[in-house]
């Protein structure tokens, strides 16, 4: 019985303190939200060598339409000469 009663007491100390640290203005799917929105480093992987990196640090290619991104100018370059050398 004593056992219960300090497990309740604790409980409600635990509330308290809780409380008096600040109530939180966001819910927690709102906190998801802004995390998933400020991640800036994607991963994506080259078409090329198939190496994962970050999106941002990618070098941008338009190619038929689609916008593809290289992990460095040298896997681009060899991607384009590889494409031209198969419609030849």
């Amino acid at each position: 019985m004593r056992l219960l009663i300090l497990a309740g007491l604790i409980y409600l100390a635990y509330r308290a303190v809780k409380a008096w640290m600040g109530p939180s203005s966001r819910s927690s799917s709102e906190v998801i939200e802004r995390t998933a929105a400020g991640i800036d480093d994607v991963m994506i992987k080259d078409p090329y060598c198939e190496v994962y990196f970050p999106k941002r640090d990618g070098i941008k290619l338009m190619f038929e339409g689609q916008e593809l991104f290289f992990c460095s100018a040298e896997c681009r370059d060899k991607f384009v000469e590889q494409h031209k050398a198969g419609k030849s």
